[in-house]
């Protein structure tokens, strides 16, 4: 069994501390976070210890980190567990920052260290990305990502969160290098204030459609927005040479009612907690793996690169040109 230290006790934290704690394979040893009740709340619920970041990264018993802190963090935290000799599981994204991401390579690089881009670990993405790959269809040509949020979030959340594409459509951009199995060669994006006037005034934007082309011409359509209206609205369409392979909503249940006026399913799963409860637990899984010798499935080079076409959909929606990442 292998300890593990938890860096970083809100929302998020608390997901990975019981899928940590809970694990066959793990042991949560330590929590870290500036504000001690929160620290300790979860150290008391998983009989762990509250600590500093100092003493974990010097407790050799303690084989990996789980940073799971402000964004800021993330970069500075995984350098130092890392050059610790420690295995890394990092939330997304890895900095807000392209420039100081691509300056940690030498750090970074060659480290164990296992971004947390949790849609990959979906069930059903997965299963999607298994179709594709056994050539049933045939060679993926394009794809349709929807990816919107059921309501926005306050605007002191949107002052840090680096924006739209670094913030939300990250996950997508991820998605898309995964499936279409080639890297992004033009991004052009176009976005709106259309939900709420402040994330306007606070210079995002809270509508965004992305065009990505890869050098062999493949293509990803990616649609956000921060307010869908009518729940948690997650789907992908892969078109190939031979058909097509879609991965659609997760429902709170699978209970239809027919009647005279027509049929009625379930609501989407709304909270983004609930819909990838079973990625997330899958991610825990992974760094187990990781710690008994596994190469991380995501990885450094992958975080960079999302961030890339962040940053490169972030200067195109401002420009209206074409972006070369």
């Amino acid at each position: 069994m292998s300890k593990v230290a938890l860096i970083g006790a809100g929302r998020i934290g608390r997901i990975h501390a019981r899928n940590a704690a809970l694990h066959p394979r793990l042991e949560l040893a330590a929590v870290v976070d500036p504000v001690t009740a929160s620290a300790g709340s979860i150290a008391g619920e998983w009989n762990a210890r509250v600590s500093s970041l100092e003493e974990v990264l010097a407790d050799d018993t303690i084989a990996g980190v789980i940073v799971a802190s402000s964004t800021d963090t993330h970069l500075d935290y995984s350098i130092r567990a890392a050059q610790a000799g420690k295995a890394v599981f990092c939330e997304k994204p890895i900095d807000q920052d392209l420039q100081r991401a691509r300056g940690a390579a030498g750090a970074l690089r060659e480290a164990r260290l296992f971004l947390a881009f949790n849609r990959r670990f979906d069930p059903n993405f997965q299963a999607l990305k298994a179709r594709l790959d056994d050539g049933g269809i045939g060679s993926i040509e394009s794809l349709q990502i929807t990816s919107n949020d059921p309501a926005p979030p306050p605007p002191s959340y949107i002052a840090v969160s680096g924006g739209l594409f670094k913030d939300m459509a990250i996950h997508d951009f991820d998605m898309a290098r995964w499936l279409l199995g080639e890297e992004v060669a033009e991004v052009w994006a176009v976005g709106s204030c259309l939900v709420d006037p402040e994330i306007g005034r606070l210079g995002d934007v809270d509508t965004a459609r992305t065009v990505l082309k890869t050098a062999s011409g493949k293509l990803c359509v990616i649609s956000n927005t921060r307010r869908s209206g009518y729940g948690y609205d997650q789907r992908i369409e892969a078109y190939a040479s031979a058909g097509m392979v879609r991965a659609d909503n997760v429902l709170e249940s699978t209970v239809q009612v027919f009647g005279e006026n027509g049929a009625a399913s379930d609501r989407l799963q709304n909270f983004f907690l609930d819909r990838y409860a079973e990625a997330y637990r899958r991610e825990m899984d992974h760094f187990a793996e990781i710690l008994d010798g596994a190469t991380p499935s995501v990885g450094y080079a992958d975080g960079v690169a999302a961030l890339a076409l962040a940053e490169a959909a972030t200067r195109s929606s401002k420009t209206g040109e074409v972006v070369r990442p």
